[in-house]
């Protein structure tokens, strides 16, 4: 059995049912983000494409009635996917590694872009959710990857160009790192494509980013922090500064000035 090559594919942010709010911070925090999409599945979301993978704000409307699974979660960093080209091939694959993947499903969600619209289309396959009490962890098929991709998105007034580096906390990182070793014969670091995965200790985490982490809201896992790689961090610095967001001396932006996901900027 050959494993699969992990590449993230992007990053998630749950802000529950407050998309407008989220929107508006995330703007201030120098992303340019894709008009509001409307998945099948009844969520809502916003984007922010980078070179080869990109953040995404999820939520609810506020009068939905699906994806109530979404509510379940602290707010703040709540996905981590990794790219396939087969969800049905890589289901089959996980499975008899003994990693209990569930079925693929398919959704999509109305696309607007300059000249055209069109509909996006995925594939998912995840993993259940007490595999990775850190947060929902999955894979993503796109079958129109032209329409997610676009150069008009890529460009970001606070210089990012993509994801550098995604670390989880954990009580005992040794049983996520059982996980990603089913999975992909890693473990506790990795690269997944141009992105380092980490998974350290609570006491690690907190010395790194000291009290800008993320809140583990009770779990014995959670997103720590997301990296970013920058063009300059004086274009990121002014950005931030513009939108009235306090970037601190380490590209730190602490968790609670960003509904919950704390983040690095660093060229």
């Amino acid at each position: 059995m050959t494993q699969p090559t992990p590449v993230l594919d992007h990053i998630v942010v749950n802000v529950h049912q407050r998309m407008d709010e989220a929107q508006q911070l995330f703007t201030r925090l120098g992303f340019a983000l894709t008009p509001r999409g409307y998945h099948t599945l009844g969520s809502i979301n916003h984007l922010a494409i980078f070179a080869t993978d990109y953040l995404e704000l999820i939520a609810l409307p506020q009068s939905a009635s699906g994806r109530q699974d979404l509510l379940g979660w602290p707010m703040g960093w709540n996905g981590v996917v990794f790219n396939t080209e087969d969800a049905a091939g890589l289901q089959a694959t996980l499975n008899a590694a003994g990693v209990p993947a569930g079925p693929p499903n398919d959704f999509s969600r109305p696309v607007d872009f300059t000249g055209g619209t069109g509909d996006a289309a995925f594939r998912t396959v995840r993993l259940p959710n007490e595999t990775t009490p850190s947060g929902r962890l999955y894979f993503c098929q796109h079958k129109t990857r032209e329409l997610v991709w676009r150069d008009e998105w890529r460009v970001h007034p606070n210089g990012v160009t993509g994801v550098a580096r995604i670390v989880l906390a954990a009580k005992d990182p040794s049983r996520l790192g059982k996980v990603f070793a089913a999975m992909f014969g890693a473990g506790t670091s990795f690269l997944a494509g141009l992105v380092r995965i980490e998974v350290v200790t609570p006491a690690e985490a907190l010395a790194r980013y000291g009290d800008a982490v993320a809140d583990p809201a009770g779990r014995p896992e959670w997103i720590a922090a997301v990296e970013y790689r920058v063009r300059s961090m004086a274009q990121t610095h002014a950005a931030l500064q513009a939108g009235g967001i306090t970037l601190r001396a380490d590209g730190l932006v602490a968790a609670a000035d960003a509904m919950g996901a704390a983040m690095v900027f660093a060229a």
